[in-house]
């Protein structure tokens, strides 16, 4: 059985590490130093940091923080927001991530994944996919959420895929800080027409939601969750030993 990832996410704006409601609403939440560095301590199997306004503002993803955050912790870091470029990579890699996350630039040119995948390996590229139904089918949207590529989302996660992406992180924006449970028919439908790890984002409210994931699902690779964990809804070593008891394979 594959030892399932409990996986905090970091969306940091201005320095900062804010949270929201299907992607809106957004308030200040941590500094995301401190917060890296307690999920280091505590149980988190890989963090994920994101600039969630560097495609919007077309900007480059802020490094400040984010050597800060990579010199505080000791697990697994992947990076993303406003990678456009192989030299973006280049950039994050050397501030300290392992992974990097790319999603509005592959969209802009999906050539940008082959590219990274052939320079730095499959392993470090993540494919960050944001959909939301619109008139019953999965469709990618990009911009951080704004807007509508008109894609469907699991073709598109097949094609990142087959350029060399080796990690997929599918962000459902329907359930996004919902915390009514990860949206399972997506995910069962990603899980599917893949064979990389896929990371279920969007929807974490409880203990039972992570369970429900991991047995209806079983393919999930991680669950991937903010507020619940920023906000002390849920502390990673309680969840990790009810995950355990529900006899899903976790490290401890």
């Amino acid at each position: 059985m594959i030892t399932k990832r409990i996986i905090p996410c970091l969306d940091v704006r201005n320095g900062r590490v804010v949270k929201g409601v299907n992607f809106e609403g957004l308030q200040d939440v941590s500094s995301p130093v401190d917060l890296a560095s307690y999920y280091s301590d505590n149980g988190a199997d890989e963090l994920v940091f994101y600039d969630i306004t560097a495609s919007a503002e077309g900007r480059a993803l802020f490094t400040d923080a984010l050597k800060k955050v990579a010199e505080r912790i000791f697990i697994p870091l992947t990076v993303g927001g406003g990678i456009n470029s192989v030299d973006d990579f280049d950039r994050v890699l050397k501030c300290g991530a392992d992974k990097v996350s790319v999603n509005s630039g592959a969209i802009a040119d999906p050539e940008l994944i082959k590219k990274a995948a052939a320079k730095y390996g499959d392993q470090c590229v993540v494919l960050s996919v944001d959909a939301k139904r619109v008139d019953g089918k999965f469709c990618v949207f990009a911009k951080g959420g704004r807007v509508n590529t008109g894609m469907n989302a699991i073709e598109w996660i097949k094609r990142g895929v087959s350029f060399g992406a080796g990690e997929i992180v599918l962000n459902s924006i329907d359930t996004d800080g919902v915390k009514k449970g990860f949206d399972i028919e997506m995910l069962a439908a990603a899980t599917e027409a893949v064979d990389v790890p896929v990371i279920a984002s969007g929807g974490a409210g409880s203990v039972g939601d992570f369970i429900t994931l991991f047995k209806s699902v079983p393919e999930v690779s991680a669950g991937l969750a903010a507020s619940v964990f920023h906000f002390g809804e849920i502390a990673i070593p309680y969840l990790k030993q009810k995950l355990k008891e529900q006899n899903i394979s976790v490290r401890l």
